[in-house]
């Protein structure tokens, strides 16, 4: 299918149940889904927004283009949870059908005020002659689940921006509502984070850009969030034609952020020492996270596992895109930032099996024959040793996802996904790789759900999240090297949500 400008923004109205009920069974019958992540009932899932807590419950929505794998028409869809694991759909919450949102519900955050949920979004309107408006919107969640949008704009573009003015993020402090979006300013043609605030959620002072670098932050920032741990600031965005020289990545747009002291919202300043953003995911694909702090006090994030621009294998099924699993951030005492999946995840484990060292017989060492599609892998290393560890991987290992590793004097884990089946964005490079100071045992807690990996090495320190898509019968773990590994390690199926 062709995906015209007037097929991309066809009235959801005019789409027949039946067309949307094919699309559904062609998304759940592919041997590419995920069991326990959030993906798309059907057609695109991308940015999540309105990730909260309200009325007892973990609030989390998508922009959802649901006829096909297509940047169209979008919308929110949303989902519940009680334990930030196991999600309920909800279905659709904003739909693109007012004045203010006719070209699309764009992405945007929510807070609790009183007894209600805000839910603070950007509206894409079009003129006739196909100018762009961004409207930021609000709406009301109801604790009986109802949704009322406002009838009028929170915030209007400023005259300084151009129509690259989006993804609200609204936040209180003492008393005050602030909101930071993602800009371009109009004379520079840069990316900026714009800063508004409010007394009553109705008239707004804009006090201009966040400043947080003396760097140019690329030509757009996309999707700000600026959260709290520990009472020190971090800001996580997407800039978009970053220079290389800047700060290093290999995705075509990257996901960043910047962890600093203090932040002064009266004057939009992040007091920081951190000389560059630093990628929040050393992966292929994680793009537009949003992250929150929650009532118990801790930050908790999730991220859209796919990229803008980009095609993915799965497009031809008329699906794509899905969610990563939520995470816990924390700062260690250098100022990283550490992500960890939430204990919940562990709900999901089956009868785990412990792996042990075995005999290298030519140079391989067999873990798992039939691991499946959807498991977690936990793996312990020890140090001075170096090897290749293989997921999705056929009988003689010449197709698998693949890390290479050295525990060694300048120790590396390095990501490779060029065999693992269906090439695809290979303009973007099929290796990730992350370096270590010092050698040390390396410790690895691999989640494989269909054709997505998350891999977090070391407690958090990294994670390096991508899309791959393998032969549905490559299903072997092994390690390869020299000689036999030591390591310790647990396979456990997981279950679906």
């Amino acid at each position: 299918m062709e995906w015209t400008t007037e097929l991309r923004y066809k009235p959801y109205e005019e789409w027949s149940a039946q067309e949307l009920l094919q699309l559904q069974a062609q998304a759940a019958n592919s041997q590419y889904q995920m069991a326990y992540h959030i993906r798309p009932q059907s057609g695109l899932l991308n940015d999540p927004n309105g990730f909260s807590y309200y009325n007892n419950q973990w609030h989390v929505f998508y922009q959802s283009f649901p006829f096909g794998a297509a940047h169209g028409l979008k919308s929110w869809m949303h989902l519940v949870s009680d334990d930030l694991v196991h999600w309920r759909n909800l279905g659709l919450a904003l739909a693109p059908d007012t004045p203010l949102d006719s070209h699309g519900a764009y992405s945007g955050s929510a807070a609790v005020i009183d007894d209600k949920l805000l839910l603070m979004y950007t509206g894409n309107v079009r003129t006739k002659e196909w100018e762009r408006i961004s409207y930021q919107n609000g709406a009301w969640l109801d604790k009986n689940g109802k949704i009322t949008k406002l009838p009028k704009p929170l915030i209007e573009a400023p005259e300084h921006v151009t129509e690259h003015f989006r993804d609200p993020q609204l936040l209180k402090y003492r008393g005050e509502y602030y909101v930071i979006l993602g800009a371009q300013d109009k004379t520079t043609l840069s990316g900026k984070v714009a800063l508004f605030k409010s007394k009553d959620l109705e008239k707004w002072q804009d006090l201009g850009y966040v400043d947080f670098t003396d760097d140019v932050m690329g030509y757009m920032i996309e999707c700000p969030n600026l959260v709290f741990i520990d009472d020190k600031p971090v800001l996580i965005f997407c800039p978009q034609g970053l220079e290389h020289e800047v700060a290093d990545y290999q995705n075509i747009y990257p996901n960043m952020y910047v962890a600093g002291e203090h932040f002064k919202f009266n004057a939009g300043k992040l007091q920081t020492q951190q000389k560059a953003p630093i990628n929040l995911d050393d992966g292929f694909d994680v793009y537009a996270t949003q992250a929150f702090n929650a009532p118990n006090g801790k930050a908790y994030a999730i991220s859209w596992v796919g990229l803008p621009d980009l095609a993915y294998p799965s497009d031809s099924e008329n699906w794509a895109g899905c969610l990563s699993q939520v995470k816990v951030l924390s700062l260690d005492a250098d100022g990283k930032l550490i992500q960890q999946p939430v204990p919940a995840m562990a709900d999901l484990r089956q009868a785990g099996t412990v792996l042990r060292p075995e005999a290298n017989y030519n140079q391989r060492q067999q873990l798992v024959y039939q691991a499946g599609k959807h498991y977690e892998l936990k793996l312990n290393l020890d140090a001075n040793q170096s090897g290749s560890l293989h997921l999705a991987a056929n009988k003689d290992a010449s197709q698998s996802l693949k890390i290479d590793f050295s525990t060694q004097d300048h120790g590396y884990i390095t990501v490779d996904r060029a065999h693992t089946g269906i090439s695809f964005n290979e303009e973007y490079g099929t290796t990730r790789t992350v370096n270590f100071d010092q050698a040390n045992r390396l410790e690895l807690d691999i989640f494989i759900d269909g054709s997505l990996f998350e891999i977090f090495v070391n407690g958090g320190r990294h994670v390096i999240t991508g899309r791959f898509f393998s032969q549905p019968d490559n299903q072997q773990i092994a390690l390869t090297s020299e000689i036999a590994l030591d390591f310790t390690g647990t396979y456990w199926p997981l279950q679906g949500i």
